[in-house]
C-alpha cells in the first residue's frame, strides 16, 4: 500500500498494518471500532473485487449487521497496461481479457487451468504467479506463438514501478529472478497481445 494513501487519514485516527494481522484480528479491530461509533476504512491495493479476498470480511460484517460500502479501485492489470502504453482489446486481435492465476496455495478449478484458458488465445492478465514464471511460459506455449509479447509489471503506477518486456520465447526469466525484490514480488501481471504488440 502506498504510504501516501495511508497518510491522508484524519488527525488522531488509529492505523493498523493488516499485513501482520490475521482475519480474526482485522475483524476484531473493525467491529470494536464500529461499536464505538468510529468510521472504519479497510484499505486494499488494486480493486477489491479481483483477488481481493474481501468476501470473508463482508460475510463477517453481515453476520454482525454492520453496514459497509465497497469502493472500487484500479486493478493492477489495468494500471500495468497503461504503464506499458498498450491496449487489451483491439479489433481483429482480441476482444476478450482473461484475468487468472496459476494454482499455488490457492487451488484453481481444473476447468480454469492456465493451458485451458490460453486455448482462447485472447489477452490475458496473470496474477500472483511471477515466482513460477517458467511454468507459466511452458503452459502458455501450448497455445500461443513463441513470439507473443509479454510484459511483467511490478507495482504499476507507483514511483518504484518495474517493467520487464519480452516474448514467450525470450521471457526474461533471468531478469525476473535477478531482481533484488523477486521473493516479494507478488503483484506482477503478464500481458499477452495475440502475437502483436500495439
Amino acid at each position: 500500500m502506498p504510504r501516501e494513501v495511508i497518510e491522508c487519514h484524519k488527525e488522531g485516527a488509529e492505523v493498523y498494518n493488516s499485513a501482520s494481522m490475521n482475519l480474526d484480528e482485522v475483524m476484531e479491530v473493525t467491529i470494536k471500532a464500529q461499536k464505538n461509533g468510529k468510521l472504519v476504512a479497510r484499505v486494499h491495493t488494486g480493486d477489491p473485487s479481483i483477488f481481493g479476498a474481501i468476501r470473508e470480511q463482508m460475510d463477517i460484517l453481515d453476520e454482525y449487521g454492520i453496514e459497509y460500502e465497497v469502493v472500487p479501485g484500479v486493478s493492477s492489470f489495468v494500471a500495468a497496461a497503461d504503464a506499458i502504453k498498450k491496449e487489451f482489446t483491439l479489433p481483429d486481435v482480441s476482444q476478450t481479457i482473461i484475468c487468472t492465476r496459476l494454482e499455488g496455495r490457492t487451488p484453481v478449478p481444473e476447468t480454469e487451468s492456465l493451458e485451458s484458458l490460453a486455448s482462447h488465445k485472447c489477452s490475458m492478465a496473470i496474477f500472483l504467479s511471477v515466482q513460477m514464471i517458467d511454468e507459466v511460459v511452458k503452459r502458455l506455449l501450448k497455445h500461443y506463438e513463441k513470439t507473443t509479447p509479454i510484459a511483467i509489471v511490478q507495482r504499476a503506477t507507483w514511483d518504484d514501478q518495474k517493467i520487464i518486456m519480452g516474448t514467450l520465447e525470450k521471457h526474461c526469466s533471468k531478469k525476473v529472478k535477478d531482481e533484488k525484490n523477486y521473493e516479494n514480488c507478488t503483484n506482477f501481471s503478464w500481458k499477452l497481445y495475440g502475437g502483436r504488440i500495439f
